[in-house]
């Protein structure tokens, strides 16, 4: 099967002006060093193998070559947007790219990850510089259970070790490009209040018993500025762990 994410192959699936700018390579270290300042809003950068991925907190997010869709967007919200939201808007685009092909229902962990079944498909990373926004979206596609990292701190499964199926990244990457876009620009002129209800009813965390930089609680889920509550408490970043 092929499964290029070459320009020839994604281009023609694009529907929207994300990733009209489209920037493919084989190999890098991280597409989120692909993209800068003078790029338009919707570039996108795309590898098929990175390198030295890295994830939230500076971890290190790595997946064999051509088995998993690893990208960046540029994006050039307002002076003062709450730019933390973002790693939630592109988790829904993702969450419900994924539930299209599983049919099955996917989660969002605060503040970055797509979750099946209690095992993370994907994760999200937003970072400010130069007066952009960098966001890098990683998502588990082709790989094999032996080729998924042993030492994750979160038991990990690509789409393929849910269902058995080997897929065609293209379509993949088109889809989530055309959700974000439109998650995007509804935050964008409404906040987080106008994709709310497909984050909200999303939340991995709700009910559960976590531990937040040396506290613990029970999750209450998310309030509308994208903050974790945790005993009723809004938790605005840190590392959440269950207990």
């Amino acid at each position: 099967m092929s499964c290029s994410l070459a320009p020839g192959v994604v281009e023609p699936l694009l529907s929207g002006r994300f990733g009209r700018d489209y920037r493919y390579v084989e190999e890098t270290e991280s597409t989120q060093a692909l993209l800068g300042p003078d790029d338009p809003e919707g570039a996108v950068a795309v590898a098929e193998h990175q390198t030295a991925g890295r994830g939230r907190l500076g971890r290190r997010w790595a997946a064999p070559p051509g088995t998993a869709i690893t990208a960046s967007v540029l994006l050039r919200p307002a002076a003062g947007a709450p730019i933390q939201q973002l790693s939630l808007v592109g988790g829904l685009a993702v969450a419900e790219t994924v539930e299209a092909v599983l049919d099955l229902s996917v989660q969002l962990k605060w503040p970055n990850d797509v979750m099946v079944d209690r095992r993370k498909v994907a994760g999200i990373l937003a970072e400010a510089r130069d007066g952009i926004i960098v966001l890098g979206i990683g998502l588990n596609v082709n790989q094999t259970r032996d080729r998924l990292p042993l030492d994750a701190r979160i038991p990990p499964a690509s789409l393929r070790t849910v269902d058995g199926v080997e897929r065609n990244r293209a379509p993949l990457l088109a889809d989530v490009l055309e959700r974000l876009e439109r998650h995007y620009d509804a935050w964008t002129a409404g906040g987080l209040d106008a994709v709310f209800d497909g984050i909200g009813s999303r939340d991995f965390l709700r009910g559960r018993r976590v531990r937040v930089e040396g506290a613990e609680g029970v999750a209450g889920g998310l309030d509308r500025a994208g903050r974790l509550l945790v005993d009723g408490r809004p938790v605005e970043s840190g590392e959440v762990e269950l207990v």
